[in-house]
């Protein structure tokens, strides 16, 4: 890949990975305050809303995968990186693409499947909120994409090509 290229790219997925860490720090914040107001409504106004749990539910799902996708993107996610580390520098580029070859594929098919259930549920509503059911699934579907963008990323341009990672070259 053409430095230039891959640099553009990087620093254009670095942007994105800042503003999907802004969605997922914003998702969990409005999930708490979400709950907080379960809480004061029911125990202080003894009118618990119906709206509030699929909502919490909602933003849980995106703080979830967004913030797992940010974790694939900072290279931080679960890994065997003792073994990586203490294997040969050939063995541990090929331990390297192997993990993010995973990782771009469960990230496609949490895509694929995240986007063929929020399609079909999308004309059921939700219980206890006036959104449809699809919303559910919507996170799924776009950290899915996310995670497998990242991942792709990491192995073209951090695992076949160069010898550090690109979050070694960040340092």
């Amino acid at each position: 890949m053409n430095d230039t290229k891959t640099n553009s790219l990087s620093g254009w997925l670095d942007k994105l990975a800042r503003i999907t860490t802004w969605i997922a720090g914003l998702a969990l914040v409005s999930m708490a305050a979400v709950q907080a107001w379960q809480v004061f409504a029911r125990y202080v106004l003894n009118a618990s809303p119906d709206w509030t749990e699929p909502v919490a539910l909602l933003l849980l799902n995106t703080a979830m995968m967004f913030g797992a996708a940010v974790g694939v993107r900072a290279e931080s996610h679960f890994g065997f990186f003792i073994a990586r580390d203490a294997a040969p520098p050939r063995v541990a580029r090929a331990m390297r693409g192997f993990s993010h070859l995973v990782i771009a594929t469960v990230g496609a098919l949490l895509a694929w499947w995240g986007a063929v259930l929020t399609a079909d549920s999308w004309e059921v509503p939700m219980a206890g909120a006036r959104i449809p059911e699809g919303t559910f699934y919507l996170p799924l579907c776009l950290g899915g994409v996310l995670i497998a963008v990242f991942s792709l990323h990491h192995l073209f341009a951090g695992t076949l090509f160069a010898s550090t990672t690109i979050a070694e070259r960040s340092e």
